[in-house]
């Protein structure tokens, strides 16, 4: 007899009646569950370690990383990718967020958008992927269409894929080729994977593009010499960083940061 495939995301909560308990009963639940999603991504570091090498050598060499996704896990690669720019200075469209539905389903669900096979194979080749690039697929069930079809497609042209999700055994996991599996188990509400399984997501997605940003060079010690200088609170940090670096006073590591516009050029250059 063949073994019947569980979908964990999707089990029943472990918890009952959630509407008659209290606003603390529901928000001690809630944060029980959500204590439990770190170890759970710590039983994934093998695998997370594989992908990220694997994404370190394609980017060292002029590549780039794709994420694609639906809903939350589309938004989170978005909210990913956005980030990268101004925190570490890498160029626009080296990490590139795709979700089902294109940019309107950012803020407001498209329907049907994500059981479109086709679909994310189409939005990439806008963007011209290729076997210099690396392909990650963000979907906590495993079995959204619109990501496995661009994984598939991806890998079947020869691009590293790789892929997270919170089921074991899927669909999407067995057409990457990196596959990162964090088995976070049933959701506080039954199938409400923009809980634990979003936040390991966003977890594992943090572990993956600093890592690599760092790997890439983009972090000197322990601080983003390259981020974008865009606001007051941004320029202040910079004046700290040179500050210590150098061991320069205030005024000294603002006028540096003002002459070379970035913390990196600041602190390299002879004093």
């Amino acid at each position: 007899m063949k073994k019947r495939w569980v979908n964990i995301t999707e089990s029943p909560s472990h918890y009952n009646n959630l509407e008659k308990m209290t606003v603390r009963q529901l928000l001690t639940g809630i944060n029980r569950e959500d204590a439990s999603v770190a170890a759970a991504v710590k039983n994934s570091i093998d695998d997370i370690e594989e992908l990220v090498n694997a994404v370190v050598d394609k980017m060292k060499n002029g590549g780039r990383l794709f994420y694609i996704g639906a809903g939350t896990s589309g938004r989170l690669g978005i909210l990913d990718a956005s980030e990268i720019p101004p925190t570490y200075g890498m160029p626009f469209g080296k990490v590139v967020g795709l979700i089902a539905g294109g940019d309107k389903a950012i803020r407001k669900a498209v329907e049907n958008a994500e059981d479109n096979q086709t679909q994310a194979w189409k939005d990439l080749l806008k963007y011209k992927i290729n076997k210099n690039d690396v392909l990650i697929g963000i979907a906590a069930s495993g079995r959204t269409p619109y990501v496995i079809g661009g994984i598939k497609k991806a890998s079947q042209m020869d691009i590293v894929t790789g892929c997270i999700t919170c089921n074991r055994n899927t669909e999407l996991t067995a057409y990457a080729r990196y596959p990162v599996v964090v088995a976070v188990g049933p959701e506080f509400v039954t199938g409400s994977t923009r809980m634990k399984a979003g936040t390991a997501q966003k977890l594992v997605l943090n572990m993956i593009s600093t890592s690599v940003m760092i790997k890439l060079g983009r972090v000197k010690g322990n601080k983003m010499v390259d981020m974008k200088l865009t606001n007051t609170k941004l320029v202040s940090r910079g004046v700290r960083m040179i500050m210590e670096e150098l061991n320069v006073n205030e005024q000294k590591a603002r006028a540096l940061l003002t002459k070379f516009g970035s913390v990196r050029k600041a602190i390299s250059h002879p004093q």
